[in-house]
Parts: C-alpha cells; sequence; structure tokens
C-alpha cells in the first residue's frame, strides 16, 4: 500500500501510509447485493430469454458503476506521511496528488462522529500556511494513532533543541 519509491526523495523514509478505511466499501456492497437480488428476481419472474439477458446487461453496468468503479477508486488512494512531508495520490483515470513539507503544517486535528467511533475511523483535518488552508483526509482508519504519530514527526522538525527544523528545511528545498 505504500507509496512507489521513486516519489520519495533520496534519504526520505515512509512513516505511516493508508487508505481509507473499508466502511467506504460498505455502500458498493449493498448495492452488489441488491443489484443481484433484483436481476436473479426479474430473471424468476420474466421467463424469457432476452428479458433475461436485457436484465442482466442492467445490472452488469450497474455493478460497474456502483461496485467496481468505487472499489477501485478506494484501492487507488493513498495517504502517506514520510519524515518530511504529507503525500495523498488519489484518481483511477486521472491521477491527483497533493505534497505538503511538514514544516508547513501548522494543525492537526481530528473528527470523530458516532459511526466513525464505532467502526475505528474519522476524518484527519490538516492545516497548513497556504492559501488552500485544510486538507481534509476522511474515513482514516485508527485516525487517533495516526494523528499522534503526525504530531510526533511536526515536534521532531519544530523542536529547537534537535536542530532537526534547519536540516530538514535544507532537504525540502526551502
Amino acid at each position: 500500500m505504500a507509496i512507489s519509491q521513486k516519489l520519495l526523495s533520496d534519504g526520505e523514509t515512509v512513516v505511516v501510509s493508508m487508505r481509507t478505511h473499508v466502511k467506504a466499501l460498505l455502500v458498493p456492497l449493498l448495492a452488489l447485493v441488491v443489484t443481484i437480488a433484483a436481476a436473479v428476481f426479474v430473471q424468476v419472474l420474466a421467463d424469457q430469454r432476452y428479458v433475461t439477458w436485457f436484465v442482466w446487461a442492467v445490472a452488469a453496468i450497474v455493478l460497474l458503476r456502483f461496485v467496481v468503479w468505487p472499489f477501485l477508486v478506494w484501492t487507488t488512494a493513498t495517504y502517506t506521511f514520510t519524515d518530511r512531508r504529507l503525500v495523498t495520490r488519489t484518481g483511477v483515470l486521472t491521477r491527483r496528488g497533493h505534497d505538503i513539507p511538514l514544516s508547513r503544517i501548522s494543525d492537526v486535528a481530528i473528527e470523530l462522529h458516532l459511526t466513525d467511533r464505532m467502526l475505528g475511523c474519522g476524518t484527519l483535518v490538516i492545516s497548513d500556511a497556504s492559501t488552500h488552508g485544510q486538507v481534509r483526509l476522511p474515513d482514516i482508519p485508527r485516525v487517533e494513532e495516526a494523528q499522534r504519530r503526525l504530531n510526533d514527526l511536526l515536534h521532531e522538525i519544530h523542536d529547537p533543541r534537535t536542530g532537526a527544523r534547519s536540516d530538514r528545511r535544507r532537504d525540502e528545498g526551502a
């Protein structure tokens, strides 16, 4: 699940790599069950070959759109924290990426709704010093652990006693 090594700079290491929680696939799973049940139901009622072919063709289109496509989106989206930056990659046909140097991150917050707490996930909200302001990473598994690890990374960078800030900034090209 980690990002490709060719996307990392020399000496950069992956600290945390994740994708959204598997709960993102609950609605596609429900769509799979309902679509197949409806197609079988119509096939049993309409005992004609052409109707059966039509029903299964429509079911295939529905399954591609509401089951296969969300699965591909879930599979291709990754969020990675390295020792220098946050790297997000999303998209099936058109890949989108967003990199934020850790030195630019000013705040890390979490949002946990009731269902998120039951499923062990939440939204990680990262505020940075850019014009975009915030990056929301929804449905992060074990979001509190991810927040804690990110805060540890930020503390390493901003701790004046370690001298790590000046080294990191030079590595980031700042």
